[in-house]
């Protein structure tokens, strides 16, 4: 086995401000655990609340993206760092708010049953969940779960039906949630 000490450099500052005292107060810092995980907390606390992360990350720059353009403002486009990652957004932050579109939404090909004027859509969730939406939102809040497949119902008539997997394998199922009525084939 080898002493590699390459493994530790990256977070090799973290160790470093172990044994510092507070800044504010001098008592000794401690690691303490809260709901965003653990942190450098003073023993004084709450006399004292200084805090200040384990591992200090790196703020990346933005980088702008040469001859793009932003559709709302015409800025040119940088790829920035926010809270929840990496993304493309206009240069002229805060003037301009434009930020491009992660998730590709794919047209289901089927008109929306409630509103009669929009498509329904595919649209990711924030936890990564594919849904159904119409694309006049919000005029039109309708939203189904499973793809939806043109068609009638049987039982209420109701123009929308739903592809199911289920164990007895694909089912259409009623998209009106009053009726939910499987087809029969």
């Amino acid at each position: 086995m080898s002493n590699d000490d390459s493994m530790f450099s990256h977070h090799e500052h973290a160790l470093d401000k172990a044994n510092e005292p507070c800044p504010e107060c001098g008592s000794e810092l401690t690691i303490k655990h809260g709901k965003s995980g653990a942190f450098w907390g003073c023993v004084s606390y709450p006399a004292c609340a200084f805090t200040r992360p384990i591992v200090e990350h790196e703020k990346v720059e933005d980088q702008i993206l040469a001859g793009s353009e932003c559709p709302k403002c015409g800025h040119e486009l940088a790829v920035k760092q926010g809270r929840y990652g990496m993304f493309i957004g206009c240069s002229n932050f805060p003037e301009c708010h434009h930020i491009e579109d992660q998730n590709h939404h794919e047209d289901a090909g089927v008109n929306c049953p409630k509103c009669q004027k929009g498509e329904l859509i595919e649209r990711t969730s924030r936890y990564g969940k594919i849904f159904y939406s119409c694309d006049n939102y919000p005029k039109c809040k309708f939203i189904v779960n499973h793809p939806p497949v043109a068609g009638t119902c049987q039982k209420c008539g109701f123009e929308l039906l739903l592809k199911r997997n289920m164990s007895a394998g694909e089912k259409l199922q009623c998209a009106q949630k009053k009726c939910g009525h499987f087809q029969e084939t």
